[in-house]
């Protein structure tokens, strides 16, 4: 049976790291970052993941973030899921148990990259992680755009049934006939979470538990609060926070994450617009749409 926890619900922040000019991580800036987090709502951090930039990290950069993240969200009663994904099996395992005894709460472990497994190769790349670090909660990533590669509902199911400590999936397919499945079918404990800020809404309302955000770096508050009405079936208040925050949601993406959140979050005056190659600022047009948009919503 899959382990029951009953922190991992709501929504959860994929964390921006912040750099200097120089290039390294501003870990003043990023502890900082944590604690507007958690003042505002957010009880899930999210170090090490895509919009944290991680795959430009080093492994010292990535156990550093995590460690900050792990000593101001325990301070605050918060909880942290450490991405350590990989396209390499045996790299995963090492990094997920380096995590595991820096003391995070849970792993965030992104499907396989450039490799392109079949559904079998999923189900034992996965599994062989889950056997190496038992009792140690693993969130599956399946975000197909950047990965050329899906897990299905059925190789889902399969792990959540075969594996105690595969607690949940972070879905940001946007295929709903898929996250319908695997919300159906789910053994009891195991939690879908919204893996895309604009789908959130409906993906709660077919039984998802909650939400991996990007958008909850710029506005913790406003996004943890349209999470929680959701699943306390506050749907008019929900929609209405929705559709206010749904075009910032969207702009988000206008151009390779996290650069147009990092754009914004600039402006917020909440950190230095730097990003490590192959990202790069974004462009003049983009910063006047950004800019008319945070007008609009004050």
């Amino acid at each position: 049976m899959t382990m029951k926890l009953d922190w991992l619900r709501g929504c959860g922040t994929a964390l921006v790291t912040p750099f200097k000019k120089d290039g390294s991580v501003d870990d003043g800036c990023f502890r900082d970052l944590v604690k507007r987090q958690i003042k505002n709502g957010v009880k899930i951090l999210i170090p090490c993941g895509t919009t944290g930039e991680a795959a430009t990290m080093d492994e010292s950069e990535r156990l550093n973030v995590i460690a900050m993240t792990i000593e101001e969200a325990h301070k605050l009663k918060a909880k942290v899921i450490a991405g350590t994904g990989s396209n390499s099996t045996a790299a995963t395992i090492d990094f997920t148990r380096k995590v595991r005894e820096l003391g995070a709460d849970g792993a965030l472990v992104v499907a396989p990259y450039y490799n392109k497994p079949t559904q079998e190769g999923m189900f034992a790349h996965f599994g062989e992680i889950a056997k190496s670090v038992k009792r140690f909660p693993i969130m599956l990533y399946n975000v197909p755009s950047r990965t050329s590669s899906n897990i299905s509902a059925e190789t889902t199911l399969r792990l959540a049934e075969k594996f105690e400590n595969i607690v949940a999936t972070k879905e940001a397919s946007g295929n709903f006939s898929q996250i319908m499945a695997i919300c159906a079918h789910r053994p009891k404990n195991f939690r879908v979470f919204s893996g895309d800020d604009a789908t959130t809404l409906p993906m709660i309302s077919i039984g998802a538990d909650g939400l991996v955000s990007v958008c909850s770096n710029e506005i913790p508050k406003e996004t943890s609060a349209m999470v929680e009405k959701a699943l306390d079936g506050a749907w008019t208040a929900a929609r209405k926070i929705h559709y206010k925050i749904l075009p910032l949601m969207e702009a988000n993406f206008i151009e390779a994450s996290p650069a147009p959140c990092k754009f914004v979050m600039k402006e917020m005056g909440l950190l230095e617009e730097n990003l490590r190659l192959p990202l790069v600022p974004v462009t003049e047009p983009t910063r006047k749409k950004l800019r008319e948009l945070l007008k609009d919503l004050n």
